[in-house]
């Protein structure tokens, strides 16, 4: 149960969201409502200032359980960064709490692949505050030196790598059902003593094409009453973050599936969960602003937005076969060397089971790269699926 602090905070952003439903003539899309419930200004759960990663918050992410991940993705995109040169820059989505920042320069800079800088796009001010005073204690100056902060994405031409890391199935997302053959879109109601409410509203012209576009594709048809997460912004999302993004690769890694596992008929109630001290739950509407929304990624529409906006495809595999395909193991070893204490190492090699083992991190997490007039395809040789989209 949370402290009373948090429940407080809990019931600011739930009147929020009541006035917005009150406001919008008696229903809001979920997407409108998970937007608010994790980006609210001050509010939301990415946007006030709870502690969210690491073993203390409510999930952990793969750079911060250790620096095997960081360092390995950042073996697989210095190649990139030197076939583009000095005027390359890396931008990062997100951040968190600033562990792959750190990780990752200081392996650029080992394998003599620093980027002119490193650009964190990072929407909340609580957290850039958070990776601007680890940063600046844990780098030498002259890395900290080419870290800066986005307001935006980079609207001029740049050259370089885009970088995201469990970003994807935080955004906003639509949610649709079929009735009677009909697209409906999932909207969020007030009952009687204001609590949240699932209403299903007909879907506009958007949602229902991609609905029919999704479909087309699949085995057999959505049955009625099947109900999942579509984002349909997607395409135009990649390409507002990549910007004037003319030479160079970005890597996206998340967990998720190809689409015809996405929308297996099994799983009729879709992909969304509520994280909270690292318990999943079912319920999206409890506690708002202190749980975490998240929809697994459809690999699939991530192909097609980037090939979309104009970039290669560049592969696509587990999260296991990309890190071992880039030197996972050799930083392992690597690292093991440098390791004080016998406690260290065993902490390293848990660390790179949960990243690899099917069961933890391996399987459920994939990455999928894109490239434009640079080599990027040797990052995804190890178990390619790109197959399965």
């Amino acid at each position: 149960m949370p402290d009373a602090d948090a429940l407080a905070h809990s019931d600011r952003l739930r009147q929020l969201l009541q006035e917005q439903v009150i406001a919008s003539g008696g229903a809001i899309p979920f997407s409108r409502f998970m937007e608010l419930a994790l980006y609210a200004p001050g509010l939301g759960y990415y946007s006030a200032g709870a502690h969210k990663f690491g073993m203390g918050g409510d999930f952990v992410t793969a750079p911060e359980l250790g620096p095997l991940f960081a360092a390995t993705v950042a073996d697989s995109l210095a190649p990139v960064l030197q076939q583009i040169g000095p005027e390359a820059v890396l931008v990062e989505l997100g951040g968190g709490s600033g562990a792959f920042a750190e990780v990752a320069l200081k392996r650029l800079l080992a394998l003599d692949a620093l980027p002119s800088r490193y650009a964190l796009l990072e929407p909340s001010a609580d957290l850039r505050q958070r990776q601007r005073e680890r940063l600046q204690k844990r780098l030498p100056p002259l890395l900290f030196e080419l870290v800066e902060w986005l307001d935006g994405p980079i609207a001029h031409e740049w050259n370089g790598v885009l970088f995201a890391n469990e970003v994807i199935d935080a955004l906003p997302t639509p949610r649709f059902t079929l009735r009677d053959g009909d697209v409906f879109e999932e909207h969020v109601a007030l009952d009687g003593e204001g609590r949240f409410v699932r209403r299903d509203r007909p879907a506009d012209a958007l949602l229902s094409a991609a609905v029919r576009h999704v479909e087309r594709g699949l085995e057999e048809p959505f049955a009625d009453g099947y109900r999942s997460e579509l984002l349909v912004q997607l395409p135009y999302w990649l390409q507002a973050v990549a910007g004037g993004l003319r030479r160079g690769a970005m890597l996206f890694v998340d967990y998720g599936h190809a689409r015809s596992e996405y929308y297996q008929p099994q799983r009729r109630e879709g992909t969304l969960r509520a994280f909270r001290s690292h318990h999943v739950g079912d319920d999206p509407y409890a506690y708002p602003g202190l749980q975490d929304l998240t929809a697994s990624v459809d690999f699939t529409a991530l192909a097609e937005a980037g090939t979309g906006a104009g970039f290669d495809f560049a592969g696509y595999c587990s999260q296991a076969n990309f890190l071992i395909g880039n030197g996972l193991m050799q930083r392992l070893a690597e690292a093991e060397d440098r390791a004080k204490d016998a406690a260290a190492k065993l902490r390293l090699r848990q660390e790179a089971k949960q990243l690899t083992l099917p069961e933890a991190m391996g399987e459920r997490f994939q990455a999928m790269g894109f490239s434009r007039d640079v080599e990027f395809g040797t990052a995804f040789l190890a178990g390619d699926l790109s197959h399965r989209l």
